[in-house]
């Protein structure tokens, strides 16, 4: 009897994907499996043909083959090779399946793994800007010295558990699935401390104090966060250790706001500057800079300065600096400065001339409001 084409047995195209085959095979194998139906030869007969074309089309040596030569090109009989139980079969389709349900499908003791650990620095906008290196002291479980983190005294060894024969798990049988689950005996680690070490307990860590220079990269913002690999806490029973994750907040400026590459300040000016106009200096982060200011500006005009922001961790171009100029009413004036300024009200206001524009806005509004009450 000639066999089905394989990419019509597991119903996939001929340029599916690696992943869509395993997919494919794995609804019929999950369907048609013995185990799911006893005594039914049809479905037995199914899962042998889904298999024996998983097994080709998911090996790419073979799938190569079999596009080429057909069914000849991978038949042992042809001298094509024929099926080996290895790469492609039922246990490597359906592994990662049942270790996603059951935590894991090949045997095995587990690599355990430390826990990863945040540490908060507080960096000041300069820091963060320009980049800096800081020297931070973290309290960490670390992999005990005396027995190099196995847990065992000097001069013993780990045992084999007896309950998991050093696999970590442990298999329970229940209907059609098998159930592995971490060993209760050793917890997963495979290994039994008879002899624990004095300093550690059997445990592989013991409590430091760390002492780390971390590199602070230059532009990096508030919630930004550089992971220190393999800095975290030591696993148990010389498991990998976690990460370190240095969270960045950064301190209040006293004349800077940040949002992002920009810069925000307030300059205070006075009101005859903004009359008359003129020149002032302001910070910027990599010294001062001039800006004029035209004559009539009012109050909360904001000037853009480009270039003076910030440049951004991946080394963008850098944002602006806002600059908003305020003005500041004067205090503790002389008997002579008020009467000064009287008389400079007083001639402002002759003439029909608007030197306020704003107020006489203002005022024209009110009018117009007061008028359409009355009438």
């Amino acid at each position: 009897m000639s066999k089905r084409d394989y990419y019509e047995v597991l119903g996939v195209q001929k340029n599916a994907s690696e992943a869509e085959i395993k997919k494919a095979y794995r609804r019929l194998a999950m369907k048609h499996h013995p185990d799911r139906n006893p005594d039914d030869l049809n479905a037995e007969a199914t899962f042998k043909e889904a298999k024996e074309a998983y097994e080709v089309l998911a090996d790419a040596q073979k799938r190569s083959a079999y596009d080429q030569f057909g069914h000849a090109g991978v038949d042992s009989s042809m001298g094509g090779g024929g099926f080996s139980g290895g790469a492609g079969g039922f246990g490597d389709a359906f592994g990662d399946i049942f270790g996603d349900i059951f935590g894991g499908g090949r045997r095995g003791a587990r690599q355990s793994r430390g826990s990863d650990l945040r540490y908060n620095l507080e960096l000041s906008l300069e820091d963060a800007v320009n980049g800096t290196e800081v020297q931070i002291r973290v309290p960490v479980m670390s992999s005990c010295e005396t027995c190099n983190g196995s847990g065992a005294r000097e001069g013993s060894q780990p045992q084999t558990c007896t309950t998991c024969g050093g696999h970590g798990e442990v298999r329970m049988q229940q209907g059609f699935f098998s159930v592995q689950q971490t060993c209760p005996q050793c917890r997963g680690s495979g290994k039994i401390i008879t002899d624990p070490c004095p300093d550690c307990h059997g445990q592989g860590r013991i409590k430091k104090q760390k002492k780390l220079s971390v590199k602070i990269p230059a532009g990096v913002d508030e919630g930004d966060q550089v992971r220190l690999a393999g800095e975290g806490e030591a696993a148990p029973n010389g498991g990998v250790a976690g990460d370190l994750y240095v969270a960045v907040h950064l301190k209040k400026h006293p004349i800077f706001q940040r949002e992002d590459t920009h810069l925000y300040c307030e300059t205070p000016v006075s009101f005859t500057l903004l009359s008359l106009g003129g020149e002032i200096e302001i910070p910027t982060l990599d010294g001062r800079a001039s800006l004029k200011i035209p004559a009539g500006t009012q109050t909360d005009k904001v000037f853009r300065l480009r270039g003076k922001g910030v440049r951004n961790v991946r080394g963008s171009q850098p944002g602006e600096l806002f600059c908003k100029v305020v003005v500041e009413t004067p205090v503790n004036l002389s008997k002579e400065q008020k009467e000064l300024l009287e008389k400079l009200d007083a001639s402002m206001r002759e003439g029909g001339k608007r030197h306020s524009p704003k107020e006489s806005s203002w005022t024209d509004k009110i009018k117009s409001f007061l008028d359409d009450i009355v009438s």
